[in-house]
């Protein structure tokens, strides 16, 4: 393998996939999840720079081109792992089904590729797919975020009981603004985040069943 600076940013984001849970098993919440926030962010964008580096500096090399769909999957499957354990526990039963969805289509297209060989190659890969990764990554990030503006919430609302909470979140009372922008926060940012991940579901889907249909004739082939 050539250690350059692309392939090294690859290997850098596969070894990072784990971390994402060694996060929560070393350490408590609300640190876990901004560690893992940015450990995920960190490593998304250098997916974006390992890229487009290898590709100015003409870089590219087969153990990169293989290490890179790995480091990626890598990434989502354990963070929405997490994230269906962990984090958004009260979006839940609204959080398997997408994380089912991006979950399966990874297994299926995956084991579909190592089928086809050296023919999976000339699959490439449409701006449709880069659309649903890139809406994953924003899902995930957003999500993470979410569990660590409920657990500020908590912090903040320790020790107060339930009616003088509702009258802080509804503004009554005086000094209650941070109060408010961490329940909205908390509030907002699981909702956007599940917005995206159903999107990202749904864009899987379709580019999940483009890449069947692609894939179709080469199968035949090898029947």
């Amino acid at each position: 393998m050539r250690w350059n600076v692309p392939n090294i940013l690859t290997l850098l984001r596969l070894l990072a996939a784990p971390g994402l849970a060694v996060m929560f098993l070393y350490f408590s919440r609300p640190y876990a999840d901004w560690c893992a926030l940015l450990l995920f962010v960190g490593a998304a964008i250098t997916d974006w720079f390992d890229g487009y580096l290898a590709r100015l500096w003409k870089q590219e090399t087969k153990m990169g081109a293989m290490l890179d769909p790995i480091a990626d999957k890598a990434m989502v499957v354990i963070a929405l792992m997490i994230l269906v354990g962990y984090a958004a526990k009260y979006w839940t039963p609204w959080l398997v089904l997408p994380a089912t969805v991006i979950l399966f289509r990874e297994v299926f297209v995956s084991g579909l590729r190592e089928y086809l060989g050296d023919t999976a190659g000339t699959l490439k890969v449409t701006k449709l797919a880069k659309w649903k990764t890139t809406a994953q990554m924003i899902a995930i990030a957003t999500l993470f975020s979410q569990g660590i503006f409920e657990h500020y919430l908590a912090l903040s609302a320790f020790g107060v009981d339930a009616g003088m909470s509702e009258k802080e979140l509804a503004g009554a009372l005086a000094g209650s603004e941070d109060l408010r922008w961490t329940f909205y926060g908390m509030v907002w940012s699981g909702r956007v985040g599940l917005w995206l991940l159903w999107i990202a579901a749904a864009l899987t889907l379709i580019t999940g069943a483009d890449y069947l249909r692609k894939a179709l004739p080469y199968l035949r082939e090898t029947r």
